[in-house]
């Protein structure tokens, strides 16, 4: 059993909370909501009155908070978790904040003594509820060794990024991509509904094709993935089609705003000479190229 400090006890920080306390260990915690710690304190946990009052005799604290500016105030705010916290404790930010913002926080904390971990969340609250999250995680590897065990008890996955910051580096990678595929695929749905497709045969079509499976674990493993231009589907071709997808978007008077920027760049990687490459690997070097990214 560990004595653990937890501040943020919203959807997400309730329920790993309790999960924690379920591993049996000892929670002293804090959140601005009242009902949120009377929550947990219900489950077992002991609330506190401040930041600080959480940390104070904690080995571990968790701070679960929705952008950075509540992180760095909740850790040198007044009476934030760096007044309470001894030398020797360790500090595991599981927001999704900027990977600057983390390694500032972490400066500070390191001038008291005290280690930091990122550790972002992957999957979503019913995951936090069922202890199945999965975690991103920057930090030193005593540091992350050390609360390897705590992740675990709240999660199945935890994948160790690099440093400090790095956590939360893939965390918007991440949620970016996420958020792009999700446009994109409300994008699509669209049209074909439009078009007089049902959205059970779409989502049946989708689900064994790399459009709904995803193309990290389908297309990009052996091509992009290994820089391998040799073509399993040419980007002459893939153009060629994105190019049909949006004219049929323009006759039904249905926006596709990331197929006409995703056209544009296609149509650069064939512009760089990548047409008769592999469509993954050309427009991932046509990228990179843009971006001034080493391979």
């Amino acid at each position: 059993m560990q004595k653990i400090g937890f501040v943020g006890l919203g959807q997400m920080g309730g329920a790993m909370s309790r999960n924690l306390i379920k591993a049996g260990h000892a929670l002293r915690v804090y959140d601005l909501d009242p009902r949120a710690v009377a929550a947990v304190v219900e489950a077992g946990a002991e609330a506190a009155k401040s930041p600080a009052a959480a940390a104070k005799e904690a080995e571990v604290v968790f701070t679960m908070l929705p952008v950075g500016a509540v992180v760095e105030a909740a850790c040198f705010g007044e009476h934030g978790i760096a007044e309470g916290i001894a030398a020797g404790a360790v500090v595991v930010d599981m927001s999704t904040i900027l990977p600057a913002e983390t390694q500032r926080i972490g400066a500070r904390l390191a001038e008291k003594g005290v280690a930091m971990v990122d550790a972002p969340v992957g999957r979503t609250s019913a995951h936090a509820v069922a202890g199945t999250s999965t975690f991103m995680v920057g930090g030193e590897p005593a540091a992350i060794e050390r609360v390897r065990p705590l992740l675990m008890a709240m999660g199945e996955q935890v994948t160790v990024c690099g440093p400090l910051g790095a956590g939360a580096t893939m965390k918007l990678v991440n949620n970016y991509i996420s958020a792009v595929v999700n446009l994109a695929t409300a994008e699509g749905l669209a049209m074909g509904q439009k078009a007089g497709l049902g959205l059970d045969v779409m989502a049946e079509v989708l689900s064994h094709t790399p459009a709904g499976r995803g193309h990290i674990t389908t297309t990009w493993p052996q091509k992009a993935l290994k820089d391998d231009p040799s073509p399993a589907f040419m980007l002459d071709l893939a153009t060629k089609d994105l190019g049909l997808a949006v004219e049929l978007a323009a006759a039904l008077k249905v926006p596709l705003a990331t197929g006409a920027v995703s056209r544009q760049l296609y149509q650069v990687a064939q512009a760089r000479g990548h047409g008769r490459d592999d469509w993954t690997t050309g427009v991932f070097r046509t990228l990179k190229a843009l971006g001034g990214v080493g391979s």
